[in-house]
């Protein structure tokens, strides 16, 4: 098994990556690099076996890299300055999308601590529906909630709805589950918003905001289609709980508002970026501002101080954001030592409709934040079409195996002994014909048809 990841994890850092303006690739600098990405990213992979946050190794490989480099560069006497160049852009990209996520997670725990998750789950659990007729609906609202929210905290909700709904009907709940998982990450391929990939592709501009819209046909039909095959798994008779023993939720004070502010920064933020040239950030960082100033005049209107919007950042999950710095750090440093310099003749040699499947099962081994971001830094070249394929297979390949995307990781978590690696491959045959047709819808809809 350790051999097996070892070689893929050689492949990935000799396949995806972009060009640099030295090539250092094959001196002992560039193999130093690749050896200490491939000990750190196992690390990464092996975060149960260890027991050490995969943050830690991240940002041990991402920052290590670069001081290794820069010590080379002086000890060879070589111009530090293209050193210099390559960090600062690469400290504006991950910039970009790290206060992005701040602004979107803030809104999130805002909208949490308001009992706006509490109150859907309430609803859904209390109308007395059949776990056929639920496992749809939990579904269907990850496909749909996770293009505005993201496909993780998604998955973490509805999963906890599941088990409110019954914490022992394994028929019901490891199906479930996986439709919950399936749906979020199909639901984040269709939109910017829905998944950190989604999200550096769009910031890379690499296509424009409603040209992802155009991928919902395929993200919809692939999830429907495993949707129903996993259905079949599922009870069709009543759970057995009664109305009355629910206390019933609803939305706290401020709560509606905090949500017309969330959509309205959203519109805000693509307003920005798409026809001001001002990155996606700067306008979910002024949405906050509003949340703020809202949340200020809330309290001052009341007398009191019932809300903070720096209590709700002090809740979002720091360790992700530093991850993302961590594992975007370290694929720039292979990329500045020319590693990734491999993809564009991989691109050339295979065609991109090949290589961009590949990337979507390659997602589901590794984690699809350092590959789309190889995978942009390789910046092939390709037509806006290509990049949105690239964008589904990234998005929804995670699916296949349950570690192989953060909403995966997350529900594994939340039903520890219940979705387990065992019980997600039981059904993985589901999940990969839902792949096929996602893959296929869009052959039909792009290539043949043109649309």
């Amino acid at each position: 098994m350790k051999k097996i990841f070892f070689l893929l994890c050689c492949s990935f850092t000799l396949l995806f990556a972009g060009s640099s303006e030295l090539n250092l690739a094959f001196t002992s600098l560039g193999i130093g690099i690749l050896v200490i990405f491939i000990l750190g990213y196992y690390l990464i992979a092996m975060e149960e076996k260890y027991h050490i946050n995969k943050t830690k190794p991240a940002l041990f490989v991402g920052t290590f890299s670069f001081i290794i480099i820069g010590v080379y560069l002086v000890v060879n006497n070589l111009d530090t300055q293209i050193l210099e160049e390559s960090v600062n852009h690469l400290i504006l990209e991950i910039a970009q999308i790290v206060f992005f996520l701040i602004a979107a997670m803030t809104f999130i725990e805002a909208l949490i601590e308001r009992s706006v998750f509490e109150t859907l789950k309430y609803k859904l659990v209390s109308r007395g529906y059949t776990y056929r007729k639920l496992f749809w609906l939990t579904g269907a609202l990850a496909f749909f909630i996770s293009p505005i929210a993201d496909n993780l905290t998604t998955a973490l909700i509805l999963s906890t709805v599941l088990l409110t709904i019954d914490k022992n009907k394994k028929d019901f709940l490891i199906p479930g589950a996986i439709n919950i998982v399936v749906a979020a990450n199909a639901g984040g391929a269709w939109s910017p918003f829905g998944d950190i990939t989604t999200l550096m592709v769009w910031t890379a501009k690499k296509a424009d905001f409603l040209e992802f819209f155009a991928l919902f046909p395929a993200s919809f039909i692939g999830w429907i289609v495993t949707a129903y095959l996993l259905s079949l798994y599922v009870p069709n008779v009543k759970p057995n709980f009664a109305k009355e023993h629910l206390e019933e939720i609803k939305i706290k004070e401020g709560g509606k508002v905090f949500i017309i502010l969330g959509l309205f920064t959203i519109a805000l933020a693509v307003f920005v970026h798409s026809i001001c040239d001002l990155p996606a950030m700067w306008g979910m960082i002024f949405g906050l501002s509003l949340l703020s100033l809202y949340i200020y005049f809330f309290n001052k209107e009341r007398g009191k101080k019932d809300l903070n919007v720096f209590y709700y950042m002090t809740r979002i999950e720091m360790d992700t954001l530093l991850f993302f710095f961590g594992i975007l750090s370290a694929v720039g440093a292979l990329h500045f030592v020319g590693w990734l310099a491999y993809a564009s003749n991989l691109y050339t040699i295979l065609g991109p409709t090949s290589v961009n499947i590949g990337v979507g099962i390659l997602s589901a081994i590794v984690d699809n934040v350092p590959v789309m971001s190889a995978v942009l830094k390789a910046n092939p070249s390709m037509d806006h079409t290509q990049w949105l394929l690239v964008t589904l297979t990234a998005g929804i390949g995670g699916s296949l195996i349950s570690f192989g995307s953060a909403a995966g990781v997350g529900v594994m978590g939340k039903m520890k002994g219940i979705y387990t690696f065992n019980a997600h491959l039981k059904y993985a045959w589901t999940i990969l014909m839902g792949y096929i047709v996602s893959i296929v819808v869009w052959y039909i809809q792009f290539q043949m048809l043109n649309l």
